[in-house]
């Protein structure tokens, strides 16, 4: 990985390899989609009565097990999907001021909160996070740990893979917590919802769905944490992909925490790995929130909010030509 620096940016670049090693680092992290919509079909239509028992209770022993099963194995699993997907994905981290996120004391009430955007198809891009990598610096960095969708703990086998590479699902007690024992907190607020808003007749337009995520903003005030907005140029476009539109559908995925959809990436292959595009993460600087403790105003709450939009935007906005997304405009709902 190389470094430069432009007057205040610090930008980390990752050399492009989608070759067989970095594919299957990949497959092994998000190849399971498929695999085991492929291994359901199987199950119902083609399997044996003896199939049927064992590929039954291998899936059942995954929910039985513990997500960070088996132990040390599993992390070394983890850090090498996480390196493939580096490499896989040419992963370019640009910080506007990393010296503003290295200098972040590791003190209660200091530890930052990274807010990232765009979710699209598979919020894949939240793996720059992974301890291994050694990209977010400082303190904050040794804590790393991204909250994703309670319903990745559900399913066999992903949750065990998600553990491996360092996510755990997100709920506001969790979230609390962390940030209560200064441990770093990265999500994606937009969530599943902003699933639900893309549409291909439309690709100059991206939708981030934010004006009603308040609830990450209390937590901050609770205890003065900095918001950090973090964006990500060329997830959008990894994969291709169809579901049905409505309120009903909508109302499903904000249910169950995922949107059921057909999907298609590298190779056409339904279900497959994403496409290799090279993803550029960039880092703002953070925005410093006071300390409301249990009783946060809700006028503080709306202050705070419209500044991280107006900052999350503005991230957007001066960088969208030099990633190619000059004719293309964010839309914040």
């Amino acid at each position: 990985m190389s470094k430069t620096t432009n007057l205040n940016e610090t930008t980390y670049s990752t050399p492009q390899d989608a070759s067989l090693i970095p594919t299957i680092g990949v497959t092994m992290w998000l190849g399971w989609n498929g695999i085991l919509v492929y291994l359901l079909f199987y199950l119902i239509f083609f399997a044996t009565s003896f199939q049927r028992i064992v590929i039954l209770g291998l899936l059942t022993t995954s929910l039985l097990l513990p997500p960070s099963f088996p132990g040390t194995l599993g992390t070394i699993i983890g850090n090498f999907i996480l390196f493939q997907a580096q490499k896989y994905f040419g992963l370019k981290i640009t910080y506007e001021d990393e010296e503003s996120i290295r200098s972040i004391p590791k003190t209660i009430g200091k530890t930052p909160i990274f807010a990232c955007e765009p979710h699209d198809v598979l919020p894949y891009n939240v793996f720059c996070f992974g301890r291994c990598l050694e990209l977010i610096p400082g303190d904050v960095g040794k804590e790393a740990n991204v909250l994703v969708t309670d319903a990745i703990s559900k399913i066999p086998i992903m949750r065990q893979v998600y553990s491996w590479v360092g996510t755990i699902p997100v709920d506001k007690r969790t979230f609390r917590n962390r940030l209560k024992n200064n441990q770093m907190v990265a999500f994606i607020p937009g969530g599943v919802q902003e699933v639900t808003m893309l549409n291909p007749e439309r690709p100059q337009e991206l939708v981030l769905y934010l004006n009603k995520r308040k609830g990450f903003i209390k937590l901050a005030l609770e205890g003065g944490h900095p918001i950090i907005p973090v964006f990500c140029f060329n997830l959008d476009g990894s994969y291709g992909y169809y579901f049905p539109r409505g309120v009903f559908f909508q109302q499903i995925a904000r249910n169950i925490g995922f949107l059921p959809m057909i999907l298609w990436g590298r190779f056409g292959i339904p279900m497959g790995i994403p496409r290799p595009q090279k993803l550029h993460t960039i880092f703002g600087k953070p925005i410093e929130i006071p300390c409301e403790g249990g009783n946060v105003k809700d006028e503080s709450v709306d202050k705070y909010h419209a500044i991280f939009l107006k900052e999350m935007e503005a991230l957007f906005e001066r960088h969208k030509h030099a990633e190619g997304y000059g004719n293309r405009s964010l839309k914040i709902l």
